[in-house]
């Protein structure tokens, strides 16, 4: 592999970073999976609280943190993301509560010393790029605070729509392909891949543990769709609701809330 190559790979979401808010963030089934996401932020975390982002993306969470009060370090290992997220901080006047970084999951611990986080987040999927969890688990406990939450989010591995979906347009290898228990090839942009993981829920908290400790789990797009049928979502947009009002039931329902498109745990660091 070259060193362009290398390059590439070690950030490809900059090859999507410009037009990642228009193809996702702004998007119906965006918007619908976020919400369910935020509500949950909502009741976690509070005003004047110190609270770390993982993958922080385009900065959409970690304003929307900061509207309330709350403050964010924001990290995500692409620069591209990072200067997206820079630009919507300046535009909210949020300046002062949100200090974005270009930082990998794994590379955590290298943040400077000082006050320990009231709190973590992490949203959609960007845990599922990290090769050992255990060692973001590992930094993760020596930033946070005895009693601070970790609120988590990362795609399955039994995502009902995915496997429906696929299986009905011939696609057996697509529709099983989070089941194997094996990291997959995710094509992000023309010449961009990365591996994908994912982990069950309970290989997701032994990854954690003994530093934390498994509080709650909650799905993520049950019935509402994952995000590349955006396309069956725009035609169908009452139905959208209907299943956006589905999610609000099935997201804490045992066995059902493991079959969306995202979980959402979270984990309580032990004192």
């Amino acid at each position: 592999m070259s060193a362009a190559q290398q390059h590439v790979c070690a950030a490809p979401f900059d090859a999507i970073a410009k037009r990642y808010d228009e193809s996702f963030t702004s998007s119906l089934i965006g918007q619908a999976q976020r919400a369910a996401v935020w509500r949950e932020l909502a009741k976690t975390f509070h005003r004047g609280d110190r609270v770390l982002e993982i993958g922080c993306g385009t900065g959409v969470d970690a304003c929307y943190l900061a509207e309330s009060g709350v403050q964010v370090v924001a990290c995500d290992a692409s620069a591209q993301m990072i200067e997206v997220a820079r630009a919507r901080i300046h535009e909210s006047g949020l300046q002062n509560l949100v200090r974005p970084l270009v930082l990998r999951a794994e590379d955590v611990f290298a943040l400077p010393p000082g006050e320990l986080f009231d709190g973590a987040f992490s949203n959609f999927g960007a845990l599922n790029c990290v090769e050992d969890l255990h060692q973001v688990a590992r930094s993760l406990a020596g930033l946070l605070r005895p009693g601070a939450s970790a609120l988590l989010c990362w795609m399955g591995p039994h995502c009902a729509w995915e496997t429906i979906w696929y299986l009905a347009h011939g696609n057996r290898d697509k529709a099983f392909r989070r089941q194997t228990g094996q990291a997959t090839t995710a094509r992000i942009a023309d010449g961009v891949f990365l591996r994908v993981h994912y982990p069950s829920v309970k290989r997701f908290a032994s990854a954690f543990a003994p530093e934390f400790m498994l509080r709650s789990i909650k799905g993520v797009g049950v019935a509402v769709p994952p995000s590349y049928l955006e396309p069956w979502a725009q035609r169908h947009r009452r139905l959208l609701k209907l299943c956006e009002r589905f999610d609000s039931w099935t997201a804490e329902c045992p066995g059902l809330r493991l079959l969306g498109d995202h979980v959402l745990v979270r984990l309580e660091r032990r004192g």
